[in-house]
């Protein structure tokens, strides 16, 4: 049975562009919210309409600094103190998710502790879209709608009609991603194995696998500075491919990122629109994921599974 309770979207500080469509696409307006700050920074979150009695869905990027993270959670406490009916967080950009595991002695598993300060501040449910690590769904004790990027990137990708197709991890770690990825295309996948002395620093890199004149998707999740890739591509490109473009979800595109992807070899970088860009850049084609979001928000609603929202092998 289809719920009988309002549903009102709200968007946090970050994410008003994307928020914006998403309530397009779904039929309605933004709600009303304004977050007012003190002079030393503190933020006060307010509705400026009811939701009592509404399904609250409240959308916002957490990229860094944590003041969007931070933000997120005094909505949801406001929601609830509101005596809003049910209360969903859309994050597109789930930060903190690089942070899954300890890899190292003395250090935090962030992003235990994001899905643990999400639980306390009242939140009924999680949507959001290609976490770093998929286990990181386990971290939650309610439920979480994993969308998938595929269902944006895999059209586009198929549109391209693209000769001996395969599909590049950056890293190891990303195997299962590009496996998943080169399945809606029957195609074979490579892997770069990259060693770093630290983070976002490089050592080596070399590819496992044959490239040689076939055209080459990289597949991520996100990318940061754009290093891995630009080197990826390079390197895919000396072993004989005929082009190298690069697929992620989330453009983070911290540092010199662009101008390392402007000087890349990649005919072109394909993002979502989970984080705004900082910059135009010609490299970079931006798709969107509102329509998506929209779609997922409405089969919430109405109690129906979001599998059909899925892109079929």
């Amino acid at each position: 049975m289809a719920s009988f309770n309002p549903v009102k979207i709200f968007s946090g500080s970050q994410s008003t562009y994307l928020a914006e469509k998403i309530a397009h696409y779904y039929g309605k307006d933004l709600g009303g919210y304004t977050c007012r700050r003190f002079s030393d920074g503190e933020m006060s979150p307010s509705f400026e309409e009811s939701v009592r009695g509404c399904d609250v869905f409240l959308i916002q990027s957490t990229p860094p600094p944590g003041d969007n993270l931070l933000e997120l959670m005094l909505m949801v406490d406001a929601a609830r103190r509101a005596s809003a009916h049910y209360v969903t967080v859309v994050i597109p950009y789930f930060g903190y998710a690089r942070q899954d595991r300890k890899d190292k002695p003395r250090v935090s598993i962030a992003a235990k502790l994001v899905a643990n300060m999400l639980a306390a501040s009242g939140v009924d449910r999680l949507m959001t879209i290609d976490l770093h690590a998929g286990q990181i769904q386990g971290f939650f004790d309610f439920p979480v709608d994993h969308l998938e990027g595929t269902s944006v990137f895999v059209p586009y990708i198929r549109s391209l009609n693209l000769e001996n197709l395969v599909v590049a991890s950056p890293d190891v770690g990303g195997a299962n991603r590009a496996r998943t990825f080169a399945k809606h295309f029957n195609a074979d996948i490579v892997l770069c194995d990259k060693h770093r002395k630290r983070a976002n620093e490089i050592a080596s890199m070399q590819v496992i696998g044959d490239v040689e004149g076939a055209n080459v998707v990289l597949v991520d999740d996100l990318i940061d500075t754009g290093g891995t890739m630009a080197k990826a591509a390079q390197i895919i490109l000396d072993k004989g491919a005929l082009s190298v473009r690069a697929v992620c979800t989330h453009p983070i595109m911290s540092g010199k990122a662009h101008e390392n992807i402007a000087n890349s070899v990649l005919q072109e970088l394909v993002v979502a629109d989970t984080l705004p860009l900082k910059q135009t850049n010609e490299k970079i084609r931006v798709l969107s994921v509102a329509e998506l979001f929209a779609k997922a928000i409405g089969r919430i609603r109405d109690h129906e599974s979001i599998s059909s929202l899925f892109i079929k092998y």
